[in-house]
């Protein structure tokens, strides 16, 4: 397989991320306490990390004989992520919880997001640039928004009720 320089590796990681945070966006929507304007969130965030990883994967293609060890580092780091959220979401997991889990995921996607940004400018690599440029404002506002809901969701709880 072939080797990806540091940036080529940043690119399936934040590939692989996107493919996570679809499968953690799905599994929150269904956890107790998840509302419908929650869902409706959840839903647009999944839809953003479907074209997120389809343009990553776009880039990837286009790079001569790394595309398998680009998609590769992908599902590595997707499987990663996936073991940290079964790790934090057990099975007595509520929304508040899941969204909690979202406030770090997000939060290391949007990290991801803007390393790659600045080794892509580094490389000069136009392509990956553009990509970074699309997609740092969405990860902003991810960041954001899962912030907002995880506070108004503990808002609406009685915080003297047993956990």
């Amino acid at each position: 397989m072939a080797e990806l320089t540091q940036l080529e590796e940043k690119l399936g990681e934040v590939i692989g991320l996107a493919q996570a945070a679809q499968d953690t966006t799905t599994k929150v929507s269904k956890l107790p306490e998840a509302d419908e304007t929650l869902k409706q969130l959840l839903d647009r965030m999944s839809q953003e990390a479907s074209e997120t990883q389809k343009r990553g994967e776009e880039i990837a293609g286009g790079l001569d004989g790394k595309k398998t060890a680009l998609l590769e580092k992908a599902r590595e780091t997707k499987s990663e992520a996936a073991e940290m959220q079964q790790a934090y979401l057990g099975g007595d997991s509520d929304a508040l919880d899941g969204l909690e889990f979202m406030i770090m995921a997000e939060a290391g996607e949007l990290g991801h997001v803007e390393i790659a940004g600045v080794m892509a400018e580094k490389a000069g690599q136009r392509q990956i640039i553009d990509f970074i440029q699309w997609a740092l404002p969405i990860q902003q506002r991810h960041v954001e928004e899962t912030r907002q809901a995880a506070l108004e969701l503990a808002r609406q709880q009685d915080p003297s009720e047993e956990g």
